[in-house]
């Protein structure tokens, strides 16, 4: 069975106040159809979200 590669992103963590490399990220699509990365802070667990562009 082939790995799964897991992507990279990074995003601005409001709580460190720094671009961080998102923890689990998972590629969600927003309502408007745009695509987004969900994830952690590997620093201090706070929430990351980064807009991606649009869904193809």
């Amino acid at each position: 069975m082939p790995e799964k590669k897991e992507k990279k992103y990074e995003g601005r963590c409001m709580k460190c106040k720094e671009q961080v490399k998102i923890k689990d990220a998972k590629e969600v699509t927003m309502k408007n159809k745009m695509k987004a990365a969900k994830g952690a802070c590997p620093h201090c667990g706070t929430k990351v979200f980064r807009i991606l562009g649009k869904a193809k």
